[in-house]
């Protein structure tokens, strides 16, 4: 579930990044290089439980499924937090500096 949800946000933000040009001043491919490496990372670690006998998605245990589910939202939060922290360092629309120099 947790890639299922990670997977969607790099799709959507991938689409948002698109429509909005590679040169938005929003930086959204660097959000979503971030989601598509989570996704990565998701996917060998599914190809490891698989290869351990495991389940490569946990559909039979439904507690399971909403701890990955929980997971999954918090790696979009967390992914989201860190863009957010990034457009606040690279300040990219100079926001920041105008609002410390008044």
């Amino acid at each position: 579930m947790t890639l299922i949800i990670t997977l969607l946000a790099a799709a959507i933000a991938t689409i948002a990044w698109y429509v909005a040009g590679p040169n938005s001043q929003m930086k959204i491919g660097v959000l979503a290089l971030m989601y598509w490496g989570a996704g990565l990372m998701w996917t060998v670690d599914g190809i490891a439980s698989l290869l351990e006998g495991e389940a490569f998605i946990e559909i039979a245990d439904h507690a399971a499924m909403l701890d990955d589910a929980l997971l999954g939202l918090v790696i979009v939060t967390t992914g989201l937090i860190a863009w957010a922290l990034y457009l606040l360092l690279k300040d990219p629309k100079g926001m920041v500096r105008k609002s410390l120099a008044a």
